[in-house]
C-alpha cells in the first residue's frame, strides 16, 4: 500500500468514527503489549489509579508477558519479557531469543467534554533498542460504546507510513541499555489510529491502523509476514479481573491475549473474614459505683498474674501474644506481639478492647507497645474513657485518632510481668513456593522453614528449599565482574535441595528512635557472613536514616556449608535515606559498595497500600562501565508484594513476593538479608498506622 493510500485509509477511518454521537466515557483496555491501548498500538487512556495487571500474549511465534502498574492517576509503567520461537532460522547461531523492556506512560490531559485524553509514552526506554519507540496518543469517547484513538509514533512505532522527521534524525541506539534520551521523538514519525466498539458489558470489538512495520520479525528474521497495516480483534471481559482477546494481525497472523486485572485498593473477597470484635466494656459511673474505682487491687500479690493470664487468653483468639504487662492504679502498659492480623491499627484496637474487659475500673490509660523481633516499635496511648465514649459515634476512627498519641516505645518498665512460655519458642512450617526469575520462567518447590525465638531480640532461623518443577534454562556467565549473581543457574542446578539460610539475629534499641540489627551465618543462598544495621526513625517522622555494613564470603553452589569453590569475600555497606511522601508513596536512596565491589547508588520508589499490597521500581548506577556491567548497562527492575489476605480474606501476615531485574547481573547486586529494620518497624509508626486507622474498631 502506497503512503498516499495509507493516509487516505487512515483519514477515512477517523472521519467515519468521529461522526458517532457523543455519550459517556469508557474505561481503558489493554493491548498485546500489556499496556493501555488498542490491539498492537497504544491509546491516550489510562487505567484506574493503582490498577495492577499481568498480561500474556501469543502472536504467531512471539510470546509476550507483561506486568503493568498505574502508579498514579496519570503515570504508569510496564515490565515486559518477550521471546521468539525459531529466532535463528534465517541467521543460524544467533542465540538472542528473548528481550526485556520497560515502558513509561504519562497522561498529559484527561478526557473532557471536548478535549480527548492525551498520553505521551516511552516504550523500551532502557532495553537493547529492539522495541525502542515513543508516541503521542489521543483518545476520545463517543457515547458509552465507541472510542476513537489517533496518534503519532517514532522509532519502532514510526517504521511504517512515515510522514517525515519533524524533530530531526534519529541517532543509533546504545545497545548497553542506558536510556537513549537523545533518540526520543527523533527520526521518522508515522501516524496510527483505531476504534473500539463496546457491544455490551462483556464483548468489545477493535480495529486499528498500525504504524509498526515489524522490521525485526518480518524483514530481518522471517518470523512474521506483515501483509497489511490493519488489525482486527474481539475481546471478552469475563469479570472485572479477567479479559481475553483474539485478533487477526497484519493480514497474516493470529494472536491471543489474556489479562489479569487487579485493584490493590479493594480486596478480591470484599473484606477480611473473621470474628467480629467484642464490644468495649464500659465502666459504671464513678458516682454510681465508687468502690469499682478503688485502687487497693494494686497491692494484691496475685493481681498481676491473674490480669496477665486473662488478657493473654482473650488476645490469643486474635493471634496476639502478650510479651509483658506493667501497671499502676491508673495506667497499664502491655507489650504485644502480633502474629496474624495484617493491620497494625486493628491489632491495637483488639488489644484496647481486651484491656477494657480485663483491667479494673481505676485504670484510665492504656499504653500499647507493639513488639517486632523483640524490640518495641512504638507506644500507642489510648484513654479508656475515649474508647467508651466513641465506640458508637459517627466517624469514630477519626475522632479517636485525634485523641490518641503515638510516641517512642522506650524501654520496658523495670517491673513487668513476662511469660515464661514465650521464650524460648520453636516454630516451623513446610509450604509450597513459587520462585520466578522472569514473568514466564522459574520453579516450584517446597520450603522447610524454622524459627527459634531464644530470648527477646534473639532469633535463630533457617530454611531448606527443594525444587519440584522448573522451566529455567541453564546459562553460563560471561560477566567480567565477580560472579556474585550471574552464576545463579549453577546454584539452581547443583543446590537441590539447598540450605537457603541459617542465621542468628540480634535486634536491639540502643536509644530512643534508634534500632539495630546484627545477623550472622548463612545469610542467603549465595553468601554468608555477618551483617550489621543501625536505623534512626522517630515514630512521627517522614524521614529515616540508616547504615549497614556487611562482611560476606561466597558460598559453594551445592547448597551446603562450604566456601572453597569461589574463594571470594568482600566488605560491603550502604548509607540509606527513607522518606514517606504521603498517600502510600515511599522513596529510598542507598549509597555505597555492592557485592561485586562496585560503588554507586540505588534509587527506589514504592507505593504501599493499607491492605498490604506493595509495588515499586528501582534503578542502580555504579562506577562500572556500561560494557562491563553487561546487558542493560545499569541495574533496574520492579518489585511486588501481594498479601494473601487480599485474595483469601483471612487473617494472615504472609504474602507473595516478586522481584524482577531485567538483566539480573553482577553489577549493583546487594546482599539479600532478612528483616531489614525500616520495613520491620514502620508498620507501627504514624506513617504506617494512619493509612489504615479505620480498622482500629474492627
Amino acid at each position: 500500500m502506497q503512503p498516499t493510500s495509507r493516509l487516505f485509509a487512515l483519514l477515512a477511518l477517523g472521519t467515519a468514527l468521529v461522526s458517532a454521537p457523543a455519550l459517556a466515557e469508557m474505561s481503558g483496555t489493554l493491548n498485546l503489549n500489556g499496556a493501555t491501548g488498542l490491539i498492537d498500538m497504544p491509546s491516550g487512556d489510562a487505567q484506574k489509579d493503582a490498577t495492577f495487571s499481568f498480561s500474556t500474549a501469543l502472536i504467531g511465534p512471539v510470546s509476550r508477558a507483561t506486568l503493568s502498574f498505574q502508579f498514579s492517576e496519570r503515570l504508569s509503567g510496564s515490565f515486559r519479557f518477550q521471546t521468539w520461537r525459531d529466532w535463528d532460522t534465517l541467521i543460524p547461531g544467533d542465540s538472542e531469543e528473548s528481550d526485556r523492556s520497560i515502558d513509561l506512560r504519562y497522561q498529559v490531559l484527561k478526557e473532557g467534554k471536548i478535549a480527548p485524553a492525551l498520553t505521551i509514552g516511552l516504550q523500551d526506554l532502557t532495553g537493547q533498542g529492539l522495541f525502542a519507540s515513543e508516541y503521542v496518543a489521543a483518545t476520545k469517547t463517543f457515547g458509552d460504546k465507541v472510542k476513537v484513538t489517533a496518534g503519532l509514533g517514532w522509532g519502532r512505532l514510526g517504521s511504517d507510513g512515515g510522514i517525515g522527521s519533524p524533530f530531526g534524525s534519529r541517532p543509533p541506539v546504545d545497545p548497553t541499555g542506558v536510556p537513549n534520551a537523545d533518540q526520543w521523538f527523533r527520526g521518522e514519525a508515522a501516524p496510527f489510529a483505531g476504534v473500539e466498539y463496546k457491544v455490551n458489558d462483556n464483548w468489545t470489538l477493535k480495529a486499528e491502523y498500525s504504524s509498526d512495520a515489524y522490521v525485526l520479525e518480518d524483514a530481518e528474521r522471517g518470523l512474521i509476514e506483515r501483509d497489511s497495516p490493519f488489525n482486527f480483534g474481539v475481546e471478552y471481559q469475563r469479570n472485572p479481573y479477567m479479559r481475553f482477546g483474539a485478533y487477526s494481525l497484519y493480514g497474516s497472523e493470529f494472536a491471543l491475549a489474556f489479562h489479569i486485572i487487579l485493584d490493590p485498593k479493594s480486596r478480591a473477597t470484599g473484606g477480611i473474614v473473621g470474628k467480629a470484635p467484642v464490644p468495649v466494656k464500659a465502666r459504671p459511673a464513678r458516682a454510681a459505683d465508687p468502690e469499682a474505682y478503688d485502687s487497693g487491687w494494686v497491692s494484691q500479690p496475685d493481681a498481676g498474674p491473674i490480669l496477665r493470664q486473662n488478657l493473654a487468653k482473650r488476645l490469643a483468639k486474635d493471634g496476639i501474644a502478650v510479651e509483658n504487662l506493667a501497671y499502676t492504679a491508673d495506667t497499664v502498659q502491655v507489650r504485644i506481639r502480633n502474629g496474624r492480623i495484617d493491620a497494625g491499627s486493628q491489632a491495637i484496637g483488639r488489644t484496647a478492647r481486651a484491656l477494657s474487659h480485663v483491667m479494673p475500673a481505676s485504670v484510665e490509660v492504656f499504653e500499647i507497645v507493639p513488639v517486632v523481633n523483640g524490640i518495641g516499635a512504638s507506644k500507642v496511648t489510648i484513654r479508656r474513657s475515649d474508647l467508651e465514649a466513641l465506640e458508637y459515634t459517627a466517624d469514630n476512627a477519626t475522632l479517636l485518632r485525634e485523641r490518641v498519641t503515638v510516641t517512642d516505645a522506650g524501654p520496658a518498665p523495670a517491673w513487668s510481668l513476662g511469660d515464661e512460655d514465650l521464650y524460648p519458642k520453636f516454630r516451623w512450617s513446610l509450604r509450597p513456593v513459587v520462585r520466578l526469575s522472569e514473568p514466564m520462567e522459574g520453579d516450584i518447590g517446597l520450603r522447610l522453614s524454622a524459627n527459634y525465638d531464644m530470648a527477646p531480640g534473639w532469633v535463630l532461623s533457617g530454611s531448606i528449599y527443594k525444587e519440584l518443577v522448573s522451566n529455567r534454562e541453564a546459562s553460563a556467565s560471561t560477566s567480567t565482574l565477580p560472579h556474585v549473581r550471574t552464576d545463579g543457574s549453577r546454584y539452581n542446578e547443583f543446590g537441590d535441595p539447598a540450605l537457603e539460610k541459617l542465621t542468628l539475629a540480634w535486634f536491639a534499641r540502643p536509644a530512643d528512635s534508634l534500632y539495630s540489627r546484627v545477623s550472622v551465618g548463612y545469610l542467603e543462598r549465595m553468601h554468608a557472613g555477618v551483617s550489621g544495621e543501625l536505623l534512626w526513625k522517630p515514630v512521627d517522622s517522614q524521614l529515616a536514616l540508616g547504615a549497614e555494613v556487611n562482611y560476606t564470603k561466597q558460598r559453594d553452589t551445592d547448597g551446603g556449608l562450604g566456601f572453597g569453590e569461589y574463594d571470594y569475600d568482600i566488605v560491603t555497606g550502604h548509607v540509606s535515606a527513607y522518606y514517606d511522601f504521603g498517600n502510600g508513596y515511599l522513596g529510598q536512596l542507598d549509597v555505597g559498595r555492592y557485592l561485586a565491589g562496585d560503588v554507586g547508588a540505588t534509587m527506589s520508589v514504592d507505593r504501599v497500600f493499607a491492605n498490604g499490597w506493595r509495588v515499586g521500581a528501582f534503578a542502580t548506577v555504579t562506577d562500572v562501565s556500561a560494557e562491563d556491567f553487561g546487558e542493560g548497562g545499569f541495574d533496574k527492575g520492579i518489585r511486588l508484594t501481594i498479601p494473601f489476605n487480599w485474595a483469601l480474606g483471612t487473617d494472615t501476615r504472609r504474602g507473595f513476593d516478586l522481584n524482577f531485574r531485567p538483566n539480573g547481573g553482577d553489577g549493583g547486586a546487594r546482599l539479600n538479608v532478612d528483616d531489614r529494620l525500616y520495613q520491620s518497624i514502620r508498620e507501627y509508626h504514624t506513617d504506617g498506622l494512619d493509612p489504615d486507622w479505620g480498622r482500629v474498631w474492627r
